[in-house]
């Protein structure tokens, strides 16, 4: 930890104390005397921190958010509405140490959580899990995908927490979780309709309507919403936009009360997205990676080898075309299809005891095409069924490419159908909540099952890796018989299941000593059985109507002519893990708004099945482990008349068999020598600081915001040698035998600095005309590394920081109308969000986040 960073804690812990020690000057209640100074210290009183009592399920039962022990941010749904929030991506720099985005994947949909360093890795499971309606969302293995667009609309509050989760949710994780809790029904007639119009065609349009249909014991809301966005990355071979938005979902929720100590919760919601897939911007190519692979030569060309001037006038004509143009051969498509049936009952066995069961089915299919690589060349690209060029194209046809009649793509197969994911998924919790000794302690006690399997086969197709020479046009390799540049076809499947039994209980030591009051500790404990089983087939077709095996123990194998190579090229495996996560914490309140709090917990993240092994060792990986200690406190004053605001959390965390994928070789005795790639497990501290502080100096105004610093360091980290730049010069190393150091490697996905100023003003208007506000934010994130190893070029995605505003009037004129003029990235900031991390791939490319988005929304609310 910098000691910038200690500095700022020190200040934070003596801040308190002197809060704690000098009551007189920083009061928690403003003290009257006359009738005046009352009706001053009432209005005082009045003035609160916006969301201050804002509830939440932290802890499994409701409670503010101030009063629990645990590092959460919540977002009511004005706060969301005022930050303009409709991907997860928006929250980044809100939320202290949490980034979010796509990670470098093939699809802009990805918008996986980092939440202090722990994220979802390579094949792995989500290290930063999200919940809707308290039920794990399913997630996709080829892309770090949990769930489907829509998700923020109409949400009763949306809640991030930090650090390892298990003695109370659903699913274990490393780095936290992030809980969606929908609006439920309310025993009123009620709803709105909102309608939203902004530059880049931007139209969407959401409602919900709130029926009780028996009073007291039947209400029903149902949800819709649809959005759709011209992109802002011109594809200028297929004269399309990338990067839009399509999208539109659907929500119903039943509430059912046959008694008064019954409760059922229904929930059924369903998503279906379809865009033109990311639009990569093309940085450069790898020119002597190109030439040690035979792709091109800076000497005389030769039959199949092309001159370098190819590649180099790709990268020429991308930074001609600027960062907003690509230039790619696949027609590149994104599409969505995630829906669930959420079922939560709650039965109050008596006063102090409740019984709950939560079960839920959800299923997600996605398939994605896209061009990583951002050039017509077939570099680094997933094809799928996309459409390939059928027509010459400018930058290419001057050097021959494709080397066919019209310079027409050869390799593409439209008629392949299937899938990249199809997951269903079963989960089932029961559980029993109770609280005992007048309230000194409350308890919950389950078990939890979770259950994802294929809902139908998985399959890929990409054409990729080519050389310039044979782009589109499958070429028979003289060495080996196999098509070169003919698209490689695979299949997999992945099951996990898991199983656990939980129970965590927190006591108040008031029940043995009046003196011991709010003096609180906490005692959690879980132990989960899990079980993952997967296989998987790659091969890539050979010019006698075979084809040949390309990763996992099969990885070489010939397949003879009139073969499946789907089931000759088959290889599995099944990992068991078992492992204990828990929790220890005591909390205390020296005075009734100020929260101080230590724990200690233990991570657990299941390993995973590797699709891409060339080793029996490596098509499994194992589990992650993480223990935090983490120490801070909660704050609630007023300064004279003003209401004050100060959290702070300091944790350290160690960090074990961290999941790492990196590419690995196996050089076998008597056979081809085999490629893919491996999971390897690593060991690091992390440690950082988070605070939170707003103060709202008179009625109209408040002021805030968020700061995160963190600094992780691997203890250790060694890969195999193929092909990466080793520890502490940078030395490049090809020798797939031998394991080499990497540690020095900055932390992946880590971001140091997180800041967030906001601020707030009420303006004045006459009550008749209702209420106006504006509102700003400021948010800033430093430089983060994206690669997991050392060295990689571009890997470093620059720090920047947007400008976002809104301004919101509810009630116009008194009616029943609100309007909110919004505006995201003011500056028109460019920033890069994510790239492809493939220099060994021999391309750097990379993902740009928003231009500046404006537009407005009216709503109508009824009933009420």
């Amino acid at each position: 930890m910098t000691s910038v960073a200690r500095s700022a804690l020190m200040g934070g812990v003596a801040f308190t104390v002197v809060l704690v020690a000098s009551p007189a000057a920083i009061a928690q209640d403003v003290p009257g005397g006359t009738a005046g100074g009352q009706q001053s210290a009432d209005a005082a009183s009045a003035r609160t921190i916006s969301g201050a009592d804002i509830i939440v399920t932290a802890q499994r039962r409701e409670e503010r958010a101030q009063d629990v022990p645990v590092v959460v941010t919540a977002f009511s749904p004005e706060r969301l509405e005022r930050l303009d929030v409709n991907e997860p991506q928006d929250l980044y720099g809100s939320v202290p140490s949490l980034t979010a985005g796509n990670q470098g994947q093939a699809s802009r949909d990805v918008q996986a959580y980092a939440i202090r360093g722990q994220s979802t890795g390579f094949l792995a499971s989500p290290g930063v899990q999200s919940y809707l309606g308290e039920v794990p969302l399913p997630a996709t293995v080829s892309l770090s995908l949990q769930g489907g667009p829509g998700l923020f609309v109409d949400m009763e509050s949306v809640q991030v927490l930090s650090g390892p989760q298990g003695t109370l949710f659903g699913r274990n994780t490393t780095g936290g979780a992030v809980l969606f809790q929908p609006r439920k029904p309310t025993d009123r007639f009620e709803g709105y309709i909102e309608g939203g119009i902004g530059n880049y065609d931007l139209r969407s349009i959401e409602g919900a309507i709130n029926v009780p249909l028996v009073e007291d014991k039947l209400m029903v809301r149902v949800v819709g919403a649809y959005q759709d966005r011209r992109g802002y990355t011109k594809d200028l071979v297929w004269d399309k936009w990338r990067d839009d938005t399509h999208w539109y979902s659907g929500r119903i929720g039943i509430t059912f009360k046959p008694t008064e100590r019954i409760d059922n919760y229904l929930l059924i919601y369903g998503t279906k997205s379809s865009n033109n897939g990311a639009g990569y911007i093309h940085n450069y190519f790898n020119i002597p990676g190109l030439i040690g692979q035979g792709f091109c030569t800076e000497g005389p060309p030769s039959p199949g080898v092309l001159s370098c001037d190819v590649y180099r006038r790709q990268t020429e004509i991308a930074k001609e075309i600027g960062p907003r143009r690509n230039r790619q051969d696949v027609d590149g498509f994104s599409k969505i299809d995630n829906w669930g049936i959420i079922n939560n009952t709650g039965i109050e066995l008596n006063d102090e005891l409740t019984l709950r069961n939560i079960i839920s089915f959800q299923k997600i299919k996605t398939n994605y095409a896209g061009d990583s690589d951002a050039t017509p060349l077939q570099q680094y690209q997933l094809t799928q069924n996309a459409d390939l060029p059928d027509f010459p194209i400018e930058g290419l046809a001057e050097f021959g490419i494709p080397n066919t009649p019209g310079n027409v793509y050869l390799n593409g197969k439209p008629n392949f159908n299937l899938p990249r994911d199809d997951v269903k998924q079963f989960t089932e919790e029961l559980q029993l909540q109770g609280t005992m000794l007048d309230d000194h302690l409350t308890f919950a006690v389950g078990a939890f099952y979770f259950n994802a399997t294929p809902a139908g086969p998985w399959g890929s197709r990409a054409a990729q890796f080519c050389p310039a020479a044979l782009t589109g046009n499958p070429t028979v390799n003289p060495l080996n018989g196999a098509l070169t540049c003919e698209p490689s076809d695979g299949r997999s499947g992945v099951s996990n299941q898991s199983k656990a039994l939980f129970a965590q209980a927190t006591l108040d030591l008031g029940t043995l000593s009046p003196s011991l009051e709010d003096l609180r500790v906490t005692g959690g404990y879980r132990y989960t059985w899990d079980r993952i089983r997967g296989f998987s087939s790659s091969w890539a077709a050979n010019a006698d109507g075979g084809a040949t095996c390309s990763f996992g123990t099969t990885a070489g194998t010939v397949v003879p002519p009139g073969s499946d190579p789907a089931v000759v090229c088959n290889f599995g495996a099944t990992l068991k893990s078992k492992a204990p996560t828990w929790t220890i914490g005591v909390d205390y309140k020296p005075m009734r708004d100020v929260l101080v709090y230590a724990k200690v917990s233990r991570g657990y993240k299941s390993g995973g099945f590797n699709t891409f092994a060339v080793r029996a060792e490596t098509t499994t990986f194992a589990p992650e482990k993480l223990t935090t200690y983490e120490a801070g406190f909660k704050s609630d004053w007023r300064i004279g008349a003003v209401p004050f605001r100060f959290n702070a959390t300091y944790y350290y965390s160690k960090y074990n068999n961290i999941q790492r994928p990196g590419a690995d070789g196996n050089l076998r005795p008597g056979l081809p020598p085999a490629f893919g790639a491996a999971i390897f497990a690593a060991e690091a501290t992390i440690q950082g600081l988070e605070i939170e502080a707003s103060i709202r100096p008179t009625e109209a105004i408040e002021i805030g915001g968020t700061l995160s610093h963190a600094d992780g360091d691997y203890k250790k980290f060694q890969v195999r040698a193929i092909g990466v730049s080793t520890c502490p010069n940078g030395d490049f190393a090809f020798n797939p035998a031998v394991f080499v150091d990497v540690s020095c490697a900055p932390f992946q996905f880590l971001t140091p600095w997180i800041y967030n100023i906001y601020g707030s003003i009420n303006l004045p208007v006459p009550e008749s005309m209702g209420k106006l506000s504006l509102f700003a934010s400021y948010s800033s994130v430093s430089d983060q590394y994206t690669a997991p190893f050392a060295f990689e070029p571009e890997a470093t995605v620059k720090g920047y920081g947007l400008l976002n505003a809104s301004l919101n009037w509810n009630g116009v004129a008194g009616s029943n109308f609100d309007l909110t003029l919004f505006a995201n990235n003011l500056t028109n900031k460019l920033y890069r969000v994510g790239n492809t991390n493939s220099f060994s791939n021999n391309v750097v490319s990379s993902l740009y986040g928003e231009p500046r988005m404006y537009g407005l929304k009216l709503k109508y609310r009824f009933g009420g």
